[in-house]
């Protein structure tokens, strides 16, 4: 499987490195996700959702402080002020939810977008847009895993395990949508600084 370990490894290494470098808040609050791992974006996503509860997909600023602080990121009232006003560029008192954790992404190069299209189009065998157990049938090998070599799990039990990778970290349903999947290849990509490196590992990981 494609976003190994040892990228979240490198990636949380290299966030951490860059952490004590950088005074730009939004880039701070970035690379301390980052620092947590492939999943880290997804899962201050997951506390914004939680707070979320009249259900606008909108963040006041006490709302956003809690997630911050609920997400245990290390940052001062100051800099949370800084940031939200950064998002809040129409100085509404409020940020778009889906806006904030688009623009929260590392940039992404187009050759890197175009190979995570591939390999969510190539999951998605029957095209509805979501990854589930029954997509992975004939695509992904659960018989090298080794839970189903000793019988503790059956073949559908793997294809679960693996989607976990990709779902919203805390709240996983055996369904990846494409946002999910393109988050999670976000977390690999920041720890690769090579497109032609990131190129490989996508075409290698999902024969493409």
């Amino acid at each position: 499987m494609a976003g190994t370990s040892r990228h979240d490894r490198e990636m949380s290494e290299k966030a951490s490195r860059m952490l004590h470098k950088t005074t730009d808040p939004i880039e701070r609050l970035r690379l301390q996700c980052l620092a947590r791992g492939s999943s880290g974006i997804k899962g201050l996503g997951r506390c914004f959702r939680i707070m979320d509860d009249d259900r606008n997909r909108s963040l006041d600023f006490q709302e956003f402080k809690k997630g911050v602080h609920d997400y245990g990121l290390d940052v001062e009232p100051k800099e949370l002020r800084e940031m939200f006003e950064k998002f809040d560029r129409d100085k509404s008192g409020s940020i778009d939810f889906d806006e904030f954790l688009v623009k929260l992404r590392p940039p992404l190069s187009n050759a890197r977008k175009v190979l995570i299209q591939k390999a969510f189009r190539k999951l998605d065998k029957t095209g509805d847009g979501v990854i589930t157990v029954d997509d992975l049938h004939g695509v992904y090998n659960a018989k090298h895993h080794p839970k189903y070599l000793n019988g503790d799990w059956t073949e559908d039990q793997v294809f679960l395990k693996f989607l976990e990778n990709f779902d919203t970290p805390g709240d996983p349903d055996g369904v990846v949508t494409y946002d999910e999947f393109y988050n999670y290849y976000i977390g690999v990509s920041a720890s690769i600084d090579n497109d032609i490196y990131f190129v490989i590992m996508m075409k290698n990981a999902w024969k493409l």
